[in-house]
């Protein structure tokens, strides 16, 4: 199966970790060798209540008896959708009562863009330096990376960077503005946040100009930084939210939400403004669903700070110079991205799944499921540990 794996499956980068799945279930991934492995990166960050959650393989389970696809997306009214998107309004601000189901976090990326441009009749974008969104040309348009868009240029003209938390910045948001796209905490960049502020100054400066406040919750919603939205942090709401990854409990699903005055600049004028085949599909909608009642039903989201609590406790070595993010967004910085590396990839051999991120190479990523356990926690934690002990006996 390694074999044609390599053959046959198209790659993203010439050395994967290329361990062969045989099952998983809450917070371990099992190899066909039969060795467990804690699973600290849940999928990155898009497996919310850990590998096959009961709840959602039921919820799954029974759509798939009544019907799969049956029309292409806002056509046929299915329940798993409308549910969705119901329980979606019931806890989010009013102003975000509309949502467009999509098939991935990129995708419902390119749909808020264009709303953005439909809505206010400007063309012109800005995204933050070091931002991620996705890998679609509009996405890539919007990413804050250049090294990684320059084989791929040109993009979609008219989009422009800010800094993260740079006021002087704001000054860039104008009447010329559609949108500006910021992701509520930094991902690739390293798990930055928003600081002094800065998130209530941009939504100002928009109201000013009137312009879009765009905000990409595709990594942090869904719970992992102790609120269903990480915006609810921060005292300010978005004119689009767009969201993903830990939206399915596993399944692949993406989607955008806005006021229904604003959404329904997709249906007219021009008619299908966006479309999808397969966007709102009732088996993914089915375990959406699943997921977010599990999410709002339960105390989950609440404990997820208190396991915050218990990592950064410990997590306490000379090796590690800070750990940045909120509630299970957490990345473990040391000093060089070599360090790092050696980290990740002695704790994959000792049976614990890391991973890196995007733009900044000193990060450990630490994203696990949302349940996982004190335990877990201190089991996985205790690797870390024992590995950057021996790399430092090394270095000294």
């Amino acid at each position: 199966m390694k074999n044609d794996f390599f053959k046959y499956q198209a790659q993203t980068t010439p050395h994967p970790l290329a361990m062969e799945i045989a099952r998983a279930e809450g917070s371990y991934i099992y190899d066909k060798s039969g060795e467990k492995h804690l699973d600290f990166v849940a999928g990155v960050s898009a497996c919310t209540l850990g590998h096959c959650h009961p709840r959602v393989v039921s919820a799954i389970k029974n759509q798939t008896e009544k019907y799969l696809h049956v029309m292409v997306y806002g056509e046929y009214i299915q329940d798993p959708a409308v549910a969705l998107t119901k329980l979606l309004a019931e806890n989010l601000p009013k102003n975000l009562n509309t949502t467009y189901l999509v098939n991935s976090g990129t995708e419902a990326i390119e749909g808020a863009l264009k709303l953005a441009r439909r809505a206010t009749g400007r063309t012109q974008i800005l995204y933050a330096n070091n931002a991620y969104h996705g890998n679609t040309m509009g996405s890539m348009s919007v990413m804050g990376f250049e090294e990684r868009k320059n084989a791929f240029k040109p993009l979609i003209p008219n989009c422009f960077p800010v800094t993260f938390n740079n006021e002087a910045d704001l000054e860039k948001i104008t009447s010329e503005t559609a949108a500006i796209i910021l992701e509520t905490i930094q991902g690739g960049a390293g798990f930055i946040q928003p600081e002094n502020n800065y998130l209530k100054k941009v939504r100002e400066k928009c109201d000013e100009t009137g312009t879009l406040l765009l905000l990409d919750e595709i990594q942090p919603g869904f719970g992992r930084t102790g609120e269903l939205f990480a915006f609810q942090h921060f005292g300010i709401v978005p004119d689009i939210l767009v969201m993903g990854k830990g939206m399915g409990g596993g399944m692949p699903i993406g989607a955008f939400t806005t006021s229904h005055e604003v959404m329904t600049l997709l249906q007219d004028n021009p008619k299908l403004g966006h479309i999808t085949t397969f966007g709102g599909n009732p088996v993914i909608a089915s375990a959406a669903l699943a997921t977010l009642q599990e999410l709002t039903e339960t105390d989950i989201i609440k404990q997820t700070l208190e396991k915050e609590k218990l990592f950064r406790k410990l997590l306490n070595h000379p090796l590690i110079t800070e750990v940045r993010g909120r509630g299970l967004m957490l990345a473990a910085m040391v000093e060089t991205p070599e360090i790092a590396n050696e980290v990740i990839l002695a704790c994959k051999d000792r049976g614990l799944i890391l991973f890196w991120l995007l733009f900044e190479g000193r990060a450990i990523r630490i994203t696990p499921p949302l349940t996982i356990s004190n335990d877990e926690i201190t089991e996985g934690c205790n690797i870390i540990l024992e590995v950057l002990n021996s790399i430092q006996k090394k270095t000294n």
